[in-house]
């Protein structure tokens, strides 16, 4: 049996911000994760400069062998309508591979790695948690992220004990992904329109999602991502024929869409803490409302989590760790979709007025939604 201080079951941004962390404060740490890294993640792949001073990240360092494409600007529209560009003249945003980004955070954190390993059994022995009949902890942390096995765990507890419905946590609405990214031939880089620096945003006529278009030195990455829908795959047909529309990619693109699901943050979130277990990231739910973004968020819950393991005895940490992430996540949580509080006889049209408005699309869209420029780190 080999134990540990703190295991975290998912090697993702939020697990490996934890587990960076933890280890700074020379607490033992081991992350195991059923995929071997570098692995891919479905992700349009940008990340904000609040992110970099947060962990503390080298940008010429990860430069000298990774990408990190500085972004300045971006152009955004309604998929078939007209577009706008807004320009900031200085780097807010930066685009990554997720593939790279994840596995430079985790090989960082210097943790203990378990790699290639589901959790297929997860129980009690005392003051501690037996994850697998090998590993043992008295707290670990889901950080696996929508079909954390964790949360999966600490959910079904949690609804056998309740003891009214009004116990049980809401349900939060549910977005799904498609994407695809590849490495452009040089006959490709040739023919494709789009900029490094301007990642393309479309967003779809009934505002409930939007498609991308980002690439990142040789490399483009397109998809798309809708609410509760069930008929993506022909919202993404119908995407990648208009961008051969507007002659954004001129070639067929290579191999199939990866699909991914998330949850929106739309309430306060709720850990669901029991004694030694502790969930963070996507197993929470705490994607942006507006954006989808989950890069972010899930990285500034397993910060918050690894200060309240270094801060207070281990009958406290769940208990404080609430407390941190609702403070944390207060500001926003509330705020409806766009499509919640439109009509939707009125929603094209009123799209198609918000979207084409320069004031709206840097002012809200952007600097609120999407970079989030008046919150610090």
């Amino acid at each position: 049996m080999e134990r540990v201080d703190v295991l975290i079951v998912g090697g993702g941004p939020a697990g490996s911000s934890c587990a960076w962390k933890l280890q700074q404060s020379g607490i033992d740490v081991l992350v195991l994760d059923k995929a071997r890294f570098p692995r891919h993640k479905v992700c349009a792949g940008w990340i904000t400069p609040q992110i970099l001073d947060d962990l503390k990240l080298d940008v010429a360092d990860y430069q000298s062998r990774l990408i990190m494409q500085p972004i300045t600007r971006f152009l955004t529209g309604l998929i078939g309508g007209p577009e706008i560009v807004t320009e900031y003249g200085t780097t807010v945003s930066y685009g990554i591979r997720r593939c790279e980004f994840d596995d430079y955070l985790l090989m960082r954190s210097q943790a203990r790695l378990k790699l290639g390993e589901s959790v297929h059994s997860l129980h009690r022995d005392g003051s501690d948690w037996v994850v697998n009949d090998h590993f043992r902890a008295p707290i670990v942390i889901g950080a696996g992220g929508h079909f954390c096995p964790v949360a999966r765990h600490v959910m079904k507890e949690f609804a056998a004990h309740s003891e009214s419905a009004a116990e049980v946590p809401p349900d939060l609405p549910v977005v799904l992904a498609q994407e695809v990214e590849f490495e452009m031939t040089a006959a490709e880089q040739d023919s494709c329109s789009v900029l490094p620096d301007r990642p393309e945003l479309f967003f779809c006529p009934d505002l409930k999602g939007y498609g991308w278009v980002f690439r990142k030195g040789n490399f483009l990455n397109v998809g798309l991502g809708r609410e509760g829908e069930e008929h993506l795959s022909g919202h993404v047909t119908e995407f990648v024929a208009f961008l051969r529309q507007r002659h954004k990619i001129e070639f067929d693109l290579p191999g199939k869409f990866q699909g991914h699901a998330y949850r929106l943050r739309t309430h306060l979130p709720r850990s669901h803490s029991t004694s030694g277990i502790i969930l963070i990231g996507d197993a929470v739910g705490l994607a942006d409302r507006q954006s989808g973004e989950g890069i972010r968020p899930a990285i500034e819950s397993g910060l918050l989590c690894a200060e309240s393991i270094t801060e207070f005895a281990p009958d406290q940490v769940a208990a404080q760790f609430q407390t941190k992430l609702e403070a944390h996540f207060q500001q926003g949580t509330e705020s409806s979709a766009l499509s919640n509080w439109i009509p939707a006889s009125l929603r094209q049209f009123a799209a198609r007025r918000l979207l084409c408005s320069r004031w709206f699309t840097r002012h809200v869209l952007l600097d609120q939604w999407f970079l989030h420029r008046s919150k610090r780190a």
